[in-house]
């Protein structure tokens, strides 16, 4: 279960319930990437994806407009960018260091 709902990302992005099915999608990727990055599953973490801190929650809203704006591979006359500086920044402060 994802730890934003789909009509949050909607509400974020302005945009319409028609455009749910991609949102979703881009949701589960959006956690799934954070999840891998931090070392940790929100639900294992947090004892249940409700008890998420809302500043991991951001995160996952402000990566799925990022990815949301950024659809494809390649842009045409436009300068690529990389993840939102305030997602690094979230993630760093979350993550579960480990060093052997």
């Amino acid at each position: 279960m994802a730890v934003i709902s789909t009509q949050q990302a909607l509400d974020q992005l302005y945009l319409k319930s028609s455009e749910s099915n991609i949102i979703e999608r881009k949701i589960a990727a959006a956690q799934a990437h954070i999840e891998r990055l931090l070392g940790y599953t929100f639900e294992e973490q947090f004892e249940g994806e409700e008890n998420t801190p809302e500043d991991l929650k951001e995160a996952v809203l402000q990566l799925v407009g990022h990815w949301y704006e950024n659809r494809e591979a390649t842009l045409v006359g436009v300068t690529a960018q990389e993840l939102p500086f305030s997602v690094w920044q979230i993630i760093a402060e979350n993550r579960a260091w480990s060093f052997s």
